[in-house]
């Protein structure tokens, strides 16, 4: 395994970051196997990986608390753990969003089901139209002071956003983001016309979720079906989204990128990631030992100029639409 540093950061990751939202019982397609669960874990720290993401609403908890037992036998500073807040945990009107009351009761209830002391990277899970951007900023400056958490970040929001979030840090003195959880892969490359060039030029970490698009990328899906034969697909819009001739043609490359480097799809387009400068740490998902070996393999492969040029030919970055995506 390689390291990076975190954006700006002094704080070394590996560049693979093992995503557990997989880890609980709450949807068909989650996992489900705690023991399985704990595997992939331990698996993946020995073999290198000392960055893990979960969230609170992961299964209402459930995901933090596999975490929590996992981690437990190992040394927890060479572990980064990063989890998130925003979304509802339980019914009522004070148990979702970014006020300082919600975010204050959930990263306790974080560190209870972690089994830590502090969160390496507490992240806003999605931008609150409700609460003030001070009133968020200031509880996590506080959480900070507290030694709860070690750094700060955001996922998934439009640029002008991350924008203000920022500016309102610096003008406030409050701590910044240090990075951003965006949607981006081979076929998702909207972040390019939206949050990745304030990322690069205010020295953010890019951690991008869903590096496989709901499992596109890895191949496994063919274009004459026009719905998809896995179970998990059948119930999963996102999946079946990807669907359209603008991705078919991307994944026509990587498969031949694939077959020329005598890898899988699925390392191709991790592979690529990798080789964007504005990227730290892709979140992978893995279900089993397997799917965990053949992405940490992608590190080993170094894409050419043409290689990378004949991936992205397919597909123009834009930023969506408002009504039409």
């Amino acid at each position: 395994m390689m390291y990076t540093q975190l954006g700006s950061t002094g704080l070394e990751v590996s560049q693979l970051c093992l995503g557990c939202m997989n880890f609980g019982t709450e949807r068909e397609w989650m996992m489900g196997d705690r023991d399985a669960s704990i595997d992939i874990i331990n698996h993946a720290i020995d073999h290198g990986i000392n960055f893990l993401d979960t969230a609170n609403m992961y299964s209402q908890g459930e995901s933090e608390r596999i975490v929590g037992e996992a981690i437990g036998e190992y040394d927890r500073e060479e572990l980064v753990i990063a989890t998130k807040v925003f979304f509802p945990m339980g019914d009522g009107p004070n148990k979702q969003g970014l006020s300082r009351k919600h975010i204050l009761d959930q990263v306790e209830g974080s560190l209870e089901r972690l089994g830590t002391e502090y969160i390496d990277l507490y992240q806003i899970h999605r931008w609150d139209e409700q609460t003030p951007i001070e009133e968020s900023l200031s509880a996590l400056q506080y959480l900070i002071d507290m030694g709860k958490v070690r750094y700060i970040g955001a996922s998934t929001m439009a640029g002008w956003q991350l924008s203000k979030a920022l500016y309102t840090a610096d003008l406030d003195g409050y701590e910044r983001f240090t990075c951003i959880q965006p949607e981006y892969n081979l076929i998702d490359r909207h972040e390019e016309a939206n949050a990745l060039p304030i990322c690069a030029e205010e020295g953010l970490a890019v951690i991008p979720w869903s590096p496989l698009a709901g499992g596109f990328l890895t191949g496994k899906y063919e274009r004459e079906e026009s719905i998809p034969t896995n179970t998990r697909a059948k119930t999963d819009e996102y999946t079946e989204n990807r669907f359209t001739e603008e991705n078919w043609d991307v994944l026509d490359v990587v498969r031949e990128v694939a077959d020329e480097r005598n890898a899988t799809p699925a390392q191709i387009s991790l592979a690529w990631l990798l080789h964007k400068d504005v990227v730290d740490a892709p979140i992978i998902g893995p279900r089993s030992l397997d799917h965990l070996a053949e992405n940490m393999d992608a590190i080993t492969i170094t894409l050419t100029d043409d290689e990378i040029a004949r991936l992205e030919e397919p597909i123009f970055p834009q930023w969506p639409v408002k009504g039409k995506n």
